[in-house]
């Protein structure tokens, strides 16, 4: 392998965060076996097709999110939070590895496939996934663009529905939309805001030099925990209200979810910084894996 290509499929891997690339199709699945479970049936070929979606899906929204913000990120100073995310340690457009123009290409050919893939589930399922895709595309334009200028933090607030809808597309996949995909939204949507304002304790040296108007720099360190705090128990709440209506497998999967969870917020609270912040990260990324699997767990035990 040449020295250009190993560099190049460096960058692919930094630019897709893809040492995660395991977490979105369970993710994902996790709402197909809801779907599974409440309206009756099963396929394998159908779990391999959503889990396509899922995976090429949502590394399109990393792509996405690293081109529509590269010029800012040339302005980082601190690279912590990038070696996490990252399995090679760069931001590759800003760091010159690859151009925004192939960028954007890649982009468009990921999100492109998973649309394609997503056009031959059986209608009305079809509408379901493309219409939440391409709002989670708008939806994060917006919150990359908006965070630049704003006095209160409407970004955020939008911006992390494209991450709450995506287990529901993948009920959606086989399911419609009733109480279950809305329990589902109502859980993770708070789990996301605090995910977030977890993530951006622990960049806020680089969301400083950049002028991003994120959760830390809007209402400082103290008010950023918080924010994680806060929608971590309004999280807390729903996980109880959604697990009773999912059974005890499940129910003790959200319990074993929200100690990894307030862990985080243990971390966070006391430290009220950003290497608080990153050691929290792990831990809140964890209780996102438990969640998913007793999710499916509980539709099989």
């Amino acid at each position: 392998m040449t020295y250009i290509m190993r560099k190049t499929l460096a960058a692919l891997a930094d630019l897709t965060r893809a040492h995660f690339f395991f977490v979105w199709p369970l993710l994902f699945c996790s709402g197909l076996a809801l779907a599974f479970e409440n309206y009756g049936g099963f396929s394998w070929e159908l779990v391999g097709r959503a889990a396509l979606i899922g995976l090429l899906g949502f590394e399109a929204g990393f792509v996405l999110n690293d081109y529509v913000d590269w010029e800012y990120d040339r302005r980082d100073v601190n690279g912590s939070l990038t070696r996490y995310w990252r399995p090679f340690g760069e931001r590759p457009i800003p760091a010159g590895k690859l151009s925004p123009r192939a960028a954007n290409a890649l982009f468009l050919a990921l999100a492109g496939l998973a649309a394609a893939l997503a056009a031959t589930l059986p209608s009305p399922h079809n509408l379901y996934v493309l219409g939440i895709m391409g709002y989670s595309y708008l939806a994060e334009y917006f919150y990359q663009t908006k965070k630049r200028n704003q006095a209160v933090p409407v970004a955020q607030m939008v911006g992390r529905t494209d991450f709450a809808l995506f287990p529901v597309a993948g009920y959606l996949v086989y399911g419609n939309p009733d109480v279950t995909a809305l329990l589902f939204f109502l859980f993770f949507y708070p789990w996301t805001l605090a995910h977030l304002g977890a993530n951006d304790i622990a960049d806020i040296v680089n969301d400083r030099a950049r002028g991003m108007a994120t959760v830390p720099v809007l209402y400082g360190m103290k008010g950023a925990a918080v924010w994680v705090f806060g929608f971590s128990a309004v999280h807390a709440g729903m996980a109880l209200v959604f697990g009773l209506t999912l059974g005890p497998v499940t129910i003790a999967g959200f319990g074993a979810g929200l100690v990894l969870l307030g862990a985080a917020n243990y971390l966070i609270l006391q430290g009220k910084s950003a290497d608080a912040a990153m050691r929290a990260l792990p831990l809140m990324h964890g209780s996102l894996l438990v969640y998913a699997a007793a999710i499916i767990a509980g539709t099989v035990l």
